[in-house]
């Protein structure tokens, strides 16, 4: 069952999120706190949203996807950016992930989103595959660039 995240959930996000990181060996970068969490999710201008993916017996989360609205220029409409998709080790492979993608691609076609669109780490295999395997493609002609920290704060003083 997929569902959309509710203020309760907001601690099993926050420790499926660190276990996102790990899995990605990048635990030490997460310094989320429930609270930022709870903030950004359901405070008074919410700025992602959330869908949990729950286990059909116990109703326990066993994985999440976390996302924002973006904008295209050239279509002239929103889109989804999926930030973190996780499915708990124990739960994959029972149609968890695909439900997430299928929720976050209907809320696209409702409300007349035209992109879905999300990043994978390039040694991430399994996720990789499983991508492609829906119809998801590689924009392999774009790089991510990031600014952070120093480099960040350097560009933004005055």
């Amino acid at each position: 069952m997929i569902r959309t995240a509710r203020p309760a959930d907001v601690p099993a996000v926050h420790a499926m999120i660190r276990d996102l990181a790990s899995y990605e060996k990048a635990l030490d970068e997460v310094h989320l706190t429930e609270e930022q969490l709870r903030t950004a999710l359901f405070g008074p201008h919410p700025a992602a949203f959330a869908h949990l993916a729950e286990d059909d017996t116990t109703g326990e989360p066993v994985g999440f996807a976390l996302w924002f609205l973006n904008f295209s220029t050239w279509r002239g409409v929103h889109g989804i950016y999926l930030e973190d998709l996780y499915v708990r080790p124990e739960a994959r492979g029972g149609g968890h992930g695909k439900a997430l993608l299928r929720e976050l691609a209907r809320t696209c076609v409702e409300r007349g989103y035209q992109r879905l669109e999300w990043s994978v780490l390039n040694w991430n295999e399994p996720s990789i595959r499983f991508y492609e395997s829906l119809g998801a493609r590689p924009q392999d002609e774009w790089t991510v660039y990031r600014l952070t920290d120093g480099a960040l704060a350097g560009l933004g003083a005055r």
